[in-house]
Formats: C-alpha cells, structure tokens, sequence
C-alpha cells in the first residue's frame, strides 16, 4: 500500500504543476534545463538560488542506457530468509536497457527559523530485457525510491573544501514484486556535501530502520551501510563514481563501485557510459555480484 500511494502521489505533484515548469522565462528554462549543476543550484543553498516551493527540478541523474551487458546475470535470484523460490531459472539476456528518472521538489523553505528546507524525492531505475524476444521484452526490475529529505545549508571549510550542506532523509526502496522476488527496505540516511572548484563529494552514511525479519534481512551487507559520491566536471564532460561498502571486514567485506562519463554530443543531449561492479546493482540482485557495461545517452548528469 505505501508503494502504491507515494507512486500515485508523486504522479499527481508532478503533472499538477506544469505551469511551475513551463510558465518560467528563458533564462529559468535553461537552469532547470541546465545538464550539470553545483550543490548550490542543486540544492538552492542561498537566497540568490531560490526557485520557490513546489517546483519540480531534478535530483539524481536522468539517463537512457541503450545497451547493459552483465557478465553474470542473475537468472535465480534467492532471498536468505525466504522459504519461497522459484520454480526455473529466469531466461535472461546478457544485454538488456536501462533507464532512470529522478525529481525532488521543496516542499517547505526556510524552517527552523531559516536553517532547513523539506525536500521530497523520487527515483525509478528501471531494467528493460528489450532484447529478449523469447519472453516477449519484459521489464526484468523496477526499483521505486520515495525519499524525504531535511537540508542544512552550512558555511564551514574542511581539508580545502567548502562543506555546502548537511542533512538527514527517510528513504523508502522497494522492487514492488511478490514472494519470491519481493525485495524492500528503509533507510535513515545522513549526508554532507563538499565542493572544491570542478568538484563534488558526497558522503552518505545510513542505519536500516524496520523489520529486522524480511527478504533480505543482510542487505547491508552486501549493498552496503553508506556510500560516496564524487563527481569532477572537466568542461562540459561529467565524471561520476559511486562507491558503496558493508563497512565490514573479511569475507563480509562487500559493496559495489559504479563509474559514470557523460560526454556532450548536441546542446543538453550527452553520450553516456557507465560501468558497475560489485553487489546490488538492483535490488533483486542485492545478494548477487556481477560487472556490467552500458552505452547510452544522458538527460541530466
């Protein structure tokens, strides 16, 4: 049910608030529209960066990966704590497409007596097997990622970076399938943001909230308890890696590493590659290491 109504909810701000998008001038259009951004534009850190409440701008990357080739596709997936399991193998390509959409949207300004915005976010990764004409091109997984998110901007130098902003959000991810692939969990995740001339990091800390006996009661362990996001803009090209970790050691030391470039070919149209290792490149796949490559192109970086 809490799948089903932040899906509808976050379906109904978006299309009830066009005119938020489109009724702005030139020069508002090509911010939002802008491929690339700074904390500050990201994250309106300052009067001068203001757009108002209830506008819709983007949040993590937009981007089409035309083609995704896995070294390992997880054709039986298995959840540690279910007694469910498949009856067969899933009939898998190794090439598939994916896709994701990401916004967020401030829906409170200035509280605690100017110290915080309120933003709500929402992602959706989607794995197509558009290749796979033997089971009619399936969407393989979906992942919904509601999210709410308490912002601080700050002020405050740290190893030569501008710490820009620390925060907490409440984070909802969930695949919305039934035993035996059913795969969810809920996260407090806590953030700071630094920049430094043509770069981005972003640490991010989190603690499992919920049900300690579910699906995928370990999912810790393998996708991991934080991650850091470091992104460097080389004129209008964009590096991104994403680096998770279990924070454990031995043999229960897992995570995974994603590497993005995004390239301009035409305006905010842009080549995009990207590159996974490790665990839990999807939420069906938590438990599941593989390599994957992707070909695509990209929106917002």
């Amino acid at each position: 049910m809490f799948k089903k109504i932040t899906f509808v909810s976050s379906f109904i701000i978006f299309f009830s608030n066009p005119f938020n998008i489109f009724a702005q001038d030139l020069k508002e259009q090509n911010w939002i529209g802008k491929n690339s951004k700074n904390l500050s534009e990201l994250w309106e850190l300052g009067d001068e960066y203001h757009r108002g409440t209830f506008l819709i701008t983007t949040y993590k990357p937009i981007y089409l990966t035309v083609a995704k080739y896995s070294t390992n596709p997880n054709e039986f997936p298995v959840a540690e704590n279910s007694t469910k399991v498949l009856d067969a193998p899933l009939s898998l390509n190794a090439v598939e497409a994916k896709f994701q959409v990401s916004l967020k949207t401030k829906i409170f300004h200035n509280m605690l007596d100017g110290h915080m915005d309120l933003w709500m976010g929402y992602s959706q990764t989607a794995y197509w097997q558009i290749y796979n004409t033997e089971r009619s091109r399936p969407f393989r997984e979906l992942n919904y990622q509601p999210e709410i998110i308490a912002n601080f901007p700050v002020k405050f130098k740290f190893l030569g970076f501008d710490l820009k902003m620390v925060g907490a959000a409440i984070i909802h991810e969930s695949n919305g399938q039934s035993d035996p692939i059913s795969r969810s969990w809920n996260r407090i995740a806590f953030h700071a943001g630094f920049e430094r001339n043509n770069w981005q990091i972003m640490l991010k800390p989190w603690i499992r909230i919920g049900s300690k006996i579910d699906d995928n009661e370990n999912i810790s362990d393998y996708i991991g308890r934080g991650e850091a996001n470091i992104t460097y803009d080389l004129g209008r090209q964009r590096f991104r890696a994403i680096a998770r970790h279990s924070l454990n050691y031995g043999a229960k030391s897992r995570g995974s590493i994603q590497l993005n470039w995004s390239f301009p070919i035409f305006e905010n149209f842009n080549g995009h590659l990207q590159l996974f290792d490790g665990y839990g490149e999807t939420l069906i796949d938590y438990n599941h290491r593989q390599t994957t490559f992707g070909l695509g192109v990209s929106l917002i970086n």
